[in-house]
């Protein structure tokens, strides 16, 4: 190790640590690969419990030299993304954040919600978290505003669609509108979502007086009325500071090892959003580099950052954090630490929300739930993350099992799953719960990203004692050592393997509700899943599943005879005698429907 480490440059760069088995430790970046290298493995470092623990895992370093810190901020944000490290402080957020999308790059604009930005010179406006405004906003807009809502390319004029029949769209597919009257519609669209909501009052009450003067009063009361409802939202939407423009405002509080960020989200001085995060093991980080962290995860998501981000205190490596979020936006960033005025008043709102959301979450004992979940459920260990299983069917049909993951205090969605239960014949719940653990979790084995699913630590079965023996089966065949628990309804009780007697969760307590809560979650992603096989099935033509009855043979034959019950009635020389069949096929055709009938009954 030392003699590798002597042969480190003196340059920037990225590094990543190695454990003796290969796994990726840590990934991080460095001004000067050399010197911050040798700063783990000196005597005299001042490492935390949390870093000193990593450095006694390490058995071997890579490094990557750049031509700059920039290069290696992104280079590491892509390395952290990819391998997940152990060590490193991930940014646990599922969420995609909704913006709306004015399509001004279109000859006849319109307006839609998307999760991904893209450089395609549309306007997009938000982000909206939570997204309650953003529906609120659009609804009005659709209702006031005719734009159209499809997305035909409308080179060629075409029938007008319900939309222009019911009054919520003027059907520029149709020609009922010239280019530059619909353009004036998008203009004042725009307006409003800029938040300029007083320019769009003057410049529809001046179109409302010449239509007036003009004795065109139906328009004019059209408008009057549109006037009257862009005041009232108007008089909804929470004004933080017109002067501001668009901005970020990130506050943070950290207790114990703990901690929370707060980031409002204001545009054209209003506030459309926020949300917090919590980092549970944040032990040993600086401020700055925690605040750095922070920003470049949050940022490299499908986001616009503002052209100011809001700080109590500069982040670590403010400069090319700048400099990077001024490239994803195309103009400059600046990354501020107010000192007085509105700026400051507003960094400071966001720390006290940080505050709340600490204690909060903490509960009124100080302890954070998953610390008094471990304590009613007398667990070894307090469960940094949660998984929960499900089983949905009716009488065996179709079916299916789901899977969710929590952590954090939020819904990881891209760690559900759901499986269809086709290996179980018949309705044995317990045979079910058995394969959906084993298939959940046979790549993974122990704590591992490898399948997409990590191994929690504490597992939630949605059932009784029967289920829970089948899940625990399934880990102890594919040598899963984690905590492992049912809980049940009517009443709410839980099951643990080692009591008889089953914990009930009716008292209403912060465990009792997280359990309750996840059991639920697991339910709902489970029996969706089911409902939608079910339609899908019941949409489904029997036709179908024949082998050798393609497309073209089934709209022949439901062309000849009109429906599947005539079919299935017919003879078989009748259906033999259709061209393109023959008597072989004619008489599968008979079996099958014969028999998708019976099993239907």
């Amino acid at each position: 190790m030392q003699e590798k480490l002597a042969r480190v440059p003196a340059q920037p760069g990225v590094y990543l640590f190695k454990d003796e088995k290969g796994q990726q430790l840590y990934v991080g970046k460095a001004r000067d690969l050399r010197n911050r290298l040798r700063s783990y493995f000196q005597k005299s470092a001042a490492l935390d419990e949390r870093k000193a623990a990593m450095v006694r895992s390490v058995r071997d370093f890579e490094y990557t030299v750049t031509e700059n810190e920039l290069e290696a901020f992104v280079l590491e944000a892509n390395l952290i993304k990819q391998f997940r490290p152990k060590y490193n402080i991930l940014l646990r957020d599922d969420k995609s954040y909704p913006y709306l999308k004015l399509t001004v790059n279109e000859t006849w604009p319109r307006l839609e919600v998307v999760r991904r930005v893209r450089k395609d010179g549309a306007r997009y406006f938000g982000p909206y978290v939570p997204a309650g405004a953003m529906w609120e906003i659009l609804s009005f807009i659709r209702n006031n505003f005719n734009i159209r809502t499809c997305k035909y390319s409308l080179e060629k004029r075409m029938r007008p669609c319900i939309q222009h029949q019911i009054k919520r769209c003027i059907a520029p597919c149709g020609g009922n509108v010239n280019h530059d009257e619909y353009m004036q519609m998008i203009h004042e669209v725009r307006l409003l979502l800029e938040g300029r909501n007083n320019g769009l009052l003057g410049l529809l009450e001046k179109k409302m007086r010449r239509l007036s003067a003009e004795m065109k009063y139906e328009e004019a009361a059209l408008l009057r009325d549109r006037i009257r409802a862009i005041r009232q939202i108007s008089e909804r939407q929470k004004a933080v500071a017109p002067q501001l423009g668009d901005v970020d405002v990130i506050g943070i509080y950290r207790e114990d090892g703990r901690a929370v960020l707060k980031i409002l989200f204001i545009r054209n001085g209003f506030m459309i959003g926020s949300r917090h995060f919590i980092i549970a093991d944040a032990a040993g980080e600086t401020d700055g580099a925690l605040l750095g962290n922070f920003i470049g995860r949050f940022y490299e998501k499908e986001i616009i950052p503002p052209p100011e981000v809001l700080c109590p205190f500069p982040p670590e490596g403010a400069g090319v954090l700048s400099s990077w979020l001024s490239g994803r936006r195309d103009s400059a960033v600046k990354i501020a630490v107010p000192k007085r005025g509105i700026r400051k008043k507003l960094v400071a709102m966001a720390e006290e929300n940080a505050l709340l959301i600490s204690r909060s979450d903490r509960g009124p004992e100080g302890t954070a739930p998953t610390e008094r979940l471990s304590e009613f459920l007398g667990l070894e260990r307090v469960p940094e993350d949660i998984g929960a299983f499900d089983i949905s069917n009716i009488a065996g049909k179709e079916p299916v099992g789901g899977f969710v993951y929590w952590a954090d205090g939020v819904f990881r969605k891209d760690k559900y799953r759901h499986i269809r239960m086709d290996a179980v014949q018949g309705p044995d719940d317990y045979a079910m719960m058995k394969e959906m653990v084993r298939r959940t979790f046979q790549k993974s084995g122990v704590r591992s990203e490898e399948s997409g699913v990590p191994v929690p630590d504490l597992i939630i079965i949605d059932g009784g004692k029967g289920q829970l023996g089948a899940a625990q089966k399934a880990l102890e065949e594919l040598g899963i050592d984690t905590e492992v628990i049912a809980v049940a309804k009517d009443p709410d009780r839980a099951f643990l393997g080692d009591r008889e007697e089953p914990l009930s969760l009716e008292d209403g307590g912060a465990p009792a509700l997280l359990l309750r809560r996840i059991r639920d979650e697991v339910h709902r992603f489970a029996v969706r899943y089911h409902k939608n096989l079910r339609a899908k099935r019941t949409f489904e033509s029997p036709l179908e599943k024949i082998p050798g009855v393609a497309r073209k043979r089934r709209f022949a034959l439901l062309k000849h005879f009109g429906s599947i019950e005539a079919i299935r009635s017919a003879p078989v020389e009748e259906i033999a005698g259709l061209k393109g069949f023959h008597r072989k096929l004619a008489e599968k055709i008979h079996e099958s429907l014969a028999k998708e009938a019976k099993e239907t009954a």
